[in-house]
């Protein structure tokens, strides 16, 4: 049963300080009358190794707010920190740099290079990353071990998706943030990627957040925030989270 999560409840479960940390933070697209209010003072701290789902309708923020929590976009006013890193400050280079080592990020649309099999796809990161796991490694942690040498089309779009999370995590990155990762996909499809970053949460502890407008999606989650007009609307805390595996919809 999910329960009402407020401020300290994951210091109650012994996370320690968070990793993120927002305060009033506002997105504006635009000027004057025709002036797109994207964020409308959103206070967050995200913790070490949570997996929150982000809900809501399409235009409520959710994009915005993981956009500028992973450094590819920046807000028009309050502050957004990661860690003791001020993102509103950090200069282009600062946030290249952020995003090269301490963030992973999961698409709709799996961006893979179609001329490359999926361990060359992951290796692309590898080759610029100070610390990577190895390619077949981090293709083994999703369920790909046997399709290493599989170039792109010959990989179903489940597959392909858990190439994406497999080159994502291969840096090893502090986050893995995840935009609407089962949007293109079936349930049967769907269940599998889920799993693979179910995964990564529990055997790597990377925190991962992850926007859907799937709501069943909510029940495997630490943390559920509904996003509603650029402001979070309600958040809860699942008492115990669900596995993947039996997720339906």
């Amino acid at each position: 049963m999910p329960v009402a999560a407020g401020e300290g409840d994951a210091h109650a479960l012994g996370r320690g300080a968070p990793v993120f940390v927002a305060r009033g933070l506002v997105k504006t697209y635009g000027g004057g009358a025709t002036a797109v209010h994207a964020l409308r003072g959103i206070d967050l701290e995200v913790f070490p190794g949570e997996f929150i789902v982000m809900l809501g309708a399409s235009g409520s923020g959710k994009s915005t707010l993981l956009n500028i929590l992973g450094g590819l976009d920046r807000a028009s006013g309050g502050s957004a920190r990661w860690r003791d890193h001020d993102l509103g400050r950090a200069d282009d280079a600062e946030l290249t740099r952020y995003r090269r080592e301490h963030v992973g990020f999961v698409f709709q649309f799996y961006n893979l290079i179609a001329s490359l099999t999926a361990r060359e796809n992951v290796q692309l990161v590898c080759d610029i990353a100070d610390d990577p796991m190895d390619a077949a490694q981090a293709l083994a942690l999703v369920g790909l071990g046997d399709r290493l040498d599989h170039f792109v089309a010959q990989l179903s779009g489940g597959e392909q998706q858990r190439v994406a999370i497999a080159r994502a995590i291969a840096k090893r990155p502090d986050v893995l943030l995840c935009d609407e990762p089962t949007g293109a996909l079936d349930c049967a499809t769907g269940v599998l990627v889920l799993q693979a970053l179910e995964k990564v949460n529990r055997e790597l502890g990377t925190t991962t957040l992850i926007i859907t407008h799937n709501l069943a999606i909510a029940a495997m989650a630490d943390r559920v925030l509904r996003l509603a007009d650029g402001r979070i609307a309600d958040e809860t805390r699942n008492a115990c989270r669900q596995p993947a595996a039996g997720l339906r919809w």
